[in-house]
């Protein structure tokens, strides 16, 4: 790491703290280049921890030929899973099929049975649906994760929750993922191998001079501002990279951001087993209903433009109504606004490719680097959860251009933070924290083990007892665990804390969470009292 001045110059600064930025981070860092990356807010604030929470190779992409974007995204599911089968885990999908399913009308699969077999009229046949679930299961290749099977629903758990004219139904595999924690993981081993990351920091302005970028960053909480300066530039903005090429660069470019708004609803829990359904509409588009957080479900997403970054997005009432009409077609008992207990929404910052429609838009990554005029710039678009190793890689492969590498692609297979143990050791873990702390219930050393995997015993310490761990915030929550989050994985607010590095918010009352900030805003107050 260079200086300029008094300022040191870092070879990468990235600008998003959110999966690609924490991604490409960590890449980076432990090729042994020195980066900094600044977050404006709480890490995986927008879109990260928005998702459906899916590591898939999305199904319904192969109506648009996106073959290479899906066979990525399976094979990336495997490798995933062994490195953070803590916070990630393999879910089964059932696929209930009926004769009215139909394809959205501008898939290129669409059109090319509208040209062959008109008489389809838009629907889908079951030959075609088994057609895709045999290119799902071959195109990646799988060693841990089982094939598609059929199921007949009459009698079963699975169709159980089901309306009684859907008989059979197709099931396959992909993951569960906890999407906000596997931001945090990402950028805490970042900063283990040198990376700086900086939250709540927001880049004011970034311009070339000469070989180099200067970049001004301004600290929310203390008002500090600081000059940095760096060799490349990422742009990993997500919904605001549009915003940063334009207003804080000042770059002209021809490149344009789309946004697409999605939304899900949390209703209580809808039927009993750990399986998804994956419905799908006589509009063409598709929902998941997922078992969610033990005791309820998740219904999303939907599909809608939206119109900026600056306006923060919310589940609307058309939008709600929808997935709950949606579901209704599906579920034996019927859905009701009393039964939505939460809702949350994310913006897609997809690259702009002309699409007819949200929907068809792509959700392939596109990569933009830039060297005219000085310093390079790396402008990322689009993306999906499940790629961003591999988008991290595409990223230094660009860098590596201008930069020197002091090894290659070394992530695949490689543990996150508490993530050193088997895919199939969860339970294993589980019995072995609760046999060492015997305070624990079930759902406590779950949920502990879920979110810190083998780190779960050394944030429990030596208690002996629930009081050795501090202040009880309600729902297993404890001032232990607060204080480690804070200081180990950047959490500043209740807000950080219960709906990002956890979901206790479904369970804790308003009174709670107003307690929880009230304690970790002392308790910051006293840390910046000891480090004067």
């Amino acid at each position: 790491m260079a200086r300029r001045g008094d300022t040191e110059t870092t070879d990468l600064f990235i600008i998003g703290g959110g999966i690609n930025g924490c991604g490409i981070a960590r890449d980076a860092a432990g090729r042994g280049l020195s980066v900094t990356l600044a977050e404006m807010n709480d890490l995986a604030s927008a879109t990260s921890s928005s998702s459906t929470k899916l590591f898939h190779g999305g199904l319904r992409y192969l109506e648009y030929f996106e073959f290479r974007l899906v066979r990525e995204a399976l094979i990336e599911r495997e490798v995933l899973l062994r490195a953070m089968p803590h916070i990630s885990w393999p879910m089964r999908f059932v696929l209930p099929y009926h004769k009215d399913m139909r394809f959205e009308a501008e898939t290129p699969t669409s059109k090319l049975l509208g040209l062959f077999m008109p008489w389809m009229q838009g629907r889908r046949p079951a030959w075609l649906i088994r057609l895709g679930l045999f290119m799902y299961d071959h195109l990646g290749g799988r060693k841990i994760l089982p094939g598609t099977a059929t199921l007949e629903l009459r009698g079963s758990a699975e169709g159980a929750p089901l309306q009684d004219r859907f008989g059979k139904a197709y099931e396959y595999s992909d993951c569960w993922v906890e999407d906000a924690r596997l931001v945090v993981l990402n950028a805490r081993d970042a900063e283990a191998r040198g990376a700086r990351i900086m939250t709540r920091t927001k880049v004011v302005s970034a311009a070339r001079e000469g070989d180099l970028w200067r970049i001004e960053t301004l600290n929310a909480e203390n008002d500090r501002a600081e000059v940095h300066f760096a060799r490349i530039l990422v742009n990993a903005g997500g919904p605001w990279v549009g915003e940063i090429i334009q207003n804080t660069m000042r770059i002209n470019s021809s490149e344009g951001v789309r946004l697409v708004r999605g939304s899900h609803i949390v209703t209580r829990k809808l039927y009993d087993h750990g399986k998804c359904y994956f419905f799908q509409g006589t509009d063409g588009r598709i929902i998941f209903a997922i078992p969610y957080e033990t005791d309820y479900t998740l219904i999303g997403t939907t599909d809608a433009d939206h119109d900026s970054p600056s306006r923060a997005p919310e589940c609307t009432s058309e939008e709600r109504r929808y997935l709950i009409n949606f579901a209704n077609r599906y579920f034996k008992e019927k859905l009701v606004e009393d039964d939505v207990v939460w809702t949350y929404s994310g913006v897609r910052p997809l690259y702009d490719d002309g699409a007819s429609s949200a929907t068809a838009a792509t959700r392939d990554y596109t990569l933009k680097l830039h060297v005219e005029g000085g310093a390079p710039v790396l402008n990322v678009f689009g993306g999906k959860i499940t790629t961003y190793r591999r988008l991290a890689e595409s990223a230094l492969e660009k860098i590596g251009r201008h930069l020197d590498l002091a090894k290659g692609p070394w992530t695949a297979g490689v543990p996150l933070p508490g993530g050193d143990f088997p895919v199939d050791g969860f339970d294993r873990l589980v019995a072995d924290l609760e046999s060492r702390f015997g305070f624990l219930d079930d759902f406590w050393a779950r949920r502990l083990v879920r979110a810190y995997g083998t780190e779960a015993a050394a944030i429990l310490g030596q208690a002996q007892t629930a009081e050795d761990l501090g202040r009880d915030f309600g729902a297993t929550l404890t001032e232990t665990e607060v204080a480690w989050l804070m200081a180990h994985e950047y959490a500043r607010t209740a807000e950080d804390v219960v709906w990002r590095r956890n979901k206790l918010g479904l369970r804790l009352s308003v009174e709670q969470i107003e307690q929880l900030d009230k304690w970790m805003a002392a308790h910051r107050r006293s840390a910046s009292a000891a480090a004067e």
